[in-house]
């Protein structure tokens, strides 16, 4: 149970470290808006789907997990 309370804790911070990033405007540029992401626009309505960001989202956590798993 120890161990668990190390990984919650590290995650903890790791998601408080990103959101701290994003709050700070680290990644307006690009996140969201990179090729291949779906925007549709249509008089007064608008859609947005960033495929793409979240592909590349998954990879880093993905790659992330499988380094701590270590």
């Amino acid at each position: 149970m120890n161990d668990f309370g190390k990984a919650l804790f590290i995650g903890g911070l790791v998601l408080a470290a990103v959101g701290l990033l994003l709050w700070l405007g680290v990644g307006r540029t690009w996140l969201g808006r990179l090729p291949g992401d779906i925007h549709h626009t249509r008089g007064n309505f608008s859609f947005h789907f960033p495929i793409i960001t979240c592909l590349v989202i998954s990879i880093v956590l993905t790659l992330l997990m499988w380094i701590f798993r270590r």
